[in-house]
């Protein structure tokens, strides 16, 4: 969906959403990232901090009677407010009864010119974990983790079916004649290859709209702000496009996911087994320099 600067009013349509798609017949439902509000990290702006929320907190109870309702799994994410200066990108997972199962917090976080989120949020500090949900086993993740192979493997070999990735990823409108195409296909390859390597699904769930953040004055911190290219998606385990949804109108995307395909793909294309796991210490660093 498109937000706007409201966030109760956003609050109230993405909660009208997820309940379309659990009467529609959706098990697992997965919010676009940061729906309650504007993508505020358009710029560097204290008052923005208002914006965050304890968990569990007012939002998670309202996703937590829609899941007890419709028996539906919901991952909701939220602005965190943790403790007094200490706020994270989190993303809530809500079982079929209801229950708050945890939270995961975004490890990777972006700084680049509008998406500067290292000034609002701390590191997720809970590693990659995956969720024994009613209706499956899922891993979630959140947007620029989606860049990271080894996000994506961790969460796998855990015994994830589908991974989750909340998104508000879109254009600079300057730049999308020259690099958005390359961009947008670089966007869905990257998170295909996860499936294909983890012998998984993986749902991107993106925002819509052309959004404006103004300053404390009303003024536009940038003209030309974000053209977010929506486009949800879900990659089979083969690394096909099994749905996509529109660029720019506002849709639920109700997508059947035969976990059997997850045990057929780990067996026929048996890239867990076969992972030289005794090779890859250097995984673990930063930067290997071969000349010493």
């Amino acid at each position: 969906m498109a937000c706007s600067d409201d966030p109760r009013d956003n609050l109230r349509r993405q909660l009208k959403l997820v309940e379309e798609a659990a009467k529609n017949g959706a098990q697992i439902i997965c919010t676009q990232e940061l729906f309650k509000s504007l993508y505020f990290c358009q710029s560097e702006d204290h008052r923005f901090f208002k914006l965050a929320e304890p968990i569990p907190g007012e939002s998670t109870q309202a996703f937590q009677k829609i899941a007890k309702k419709y028996k539906a799994v919901v991952i909701a994410s939220l602005f965190e407010r943790r403790a007094q200066g200490l706020y994270h990108n989190t993303a809530a997972i809500i079982d079929a009864d209801g229950s708050l199962m945890g939270t995961y917090r975004k490890m990777h976080i972006p700084d680049d010119p509008l998406f500067y989120e290292k000034f609002y949020f701390t590191p997720g500090d809970q590693g990659f974990r995956t969720w024994n949900t009613k209706h499956g086993k899922i891993g979630v993740l959140i947007c620029w983790d989606q860049w990271f192979p080894e996000g994506a493997r961790l969460t796998a070999i855990q015994g994830a079916e589908i991974l989750f990735y909340p998104t508000a990823i879109g254009w600079h409108p300057s730049e999308k004649a020259e690099y958005g195409k390359a961009q947008h296909e670089s966007w869905e390859l990257i998170q295909r290859s996860h499936a294909v390597a983890n012998g998984c699904y993986v749902c991107a769930v993106n925002r819509i709209g052309h959004e404006h953040v103004t300053d404390a004055a009303g003024s536009r911190v940038s003209e030309e702000g974000l053209e977010f290219w929506g486009q949800t998606f879900v990659t089979s385990p083969n690394g096909q496009i099994a749905a996509k949804a529109s660029v720019d109108k506002e849709q639920v995307l109700v997508v059947p996911c035969d976990l059997e395909k997850v045990e057929f793909s780990r067996t026929h294309w048996p890239f867990l087994r076969d992972r030289r796991v005794d090779a890859y210490g250097n995984m673990t660093k930063r930067f290997v320099d071969q000349s010493l």
